[in-house]
């Protein structure tokens, strides 16, 4: 696999941990600076360009990653072949964490992604020598299966258009807590990932994002929407 650098991901490789932008919105925030000198020892700067592999659903998965830059998409394939998109990676998300040997879903780039990659057991050792780390780590998988949890209700109890309105103010908070807060939601995925993610058609997808904008809901924008009413969409969410 291609690691070298990806267009759109320009951090230069071989930067260490105190210096990286992503650290104050991610777990490693929660180590003393000689902790991370032993983290930035057992890692490596990868780079995947649009649609490469970084797990594979029911694989071994060797590394776990720390998204730095860009977008991975998460999915499990259904029995009858269809993919079920069942989130998406930020920086400073962690991806493959699961004490499990193989994957139990598969993540690609959706565009150039930069990532630190860790080995698996590496990484298991030392942070079960790091309490402080670890809680962070049961914070986060609690956080996760909250997620999952709304997305499961989110799928079965909710009109289209309301699923489409709690995504892109889901999105925006997710951008906000990395430093990015703003009225302009940037949407990396394309319309057919936003269907795959919330049990929607294409179809529906983009016929609901034009009625949003034609009713000066929203602005559709280059690669994402600006939030133009927020109480409206809010009491929409709200349901």
């Amino acid at each position: 696999m291609d690691h070298r650098l990806a267009q759109g991901c320009g951090v230069p490789l071989g930067r260490d941990c105190l210096s990286c932008e992503t650290r104050p919105h991610s777990i490693c925030a929660a180590l003393p600076e000689g902790d991370l000198l032993d983290l930035h020892a057992l890692s490596t700067s990868v780079r995947f360009g649009a649609r490469e592999m970084l797990m594979v659903q029911g694989q071994p998965s060797a590394s776990v990653y720390n998204i730095t830059c860009g977008c991975a998409r998460l999915y499990t394939l259904l029995p009858d072949g269809r993919r079920q998109i069942v989130g998406f990676a930020l920086p400073g998300d962690f991806i493959g964490l699961s004490l499990a040997q193989t994957a139990g879903f598969s993540a690609d780039a959706i565009g150039p992604v930069a990532a630190c990659a860790f080995p698996r057991a590496g990484f298991s050792h030392f942070v079960d020598a790091r309490p402080a780390l670890l809680r962070r780590l049961h914070e986060q998988a609690s956080h996760e299966l909250s997620l999952a949890q709304e997305q499961l209700m989110l799928i079965g109890r909710r009109n289209a258009q309301e699923r489409i309105v709690c995504f892109l103010l889901g999105l925006q908070q997710r951008f906000a807590r990395i430093g990015r807060p703003s009225v302009t939601v940037p949407l990396p995925m394309g319309r057919q990932d936003i269907a795959d993610c919330l049990g929607l058609t294409i179809e529906t997808v983009s016929r609901t994002l034009t009625r949003l904008s034609r009713e000066r809901m929203i602005l559709l924008v280059p690669d994402g929407v600006r939030l133009l009413n927020a109480e409206r969409l809010a009491a929409i969410a709200a349901g």
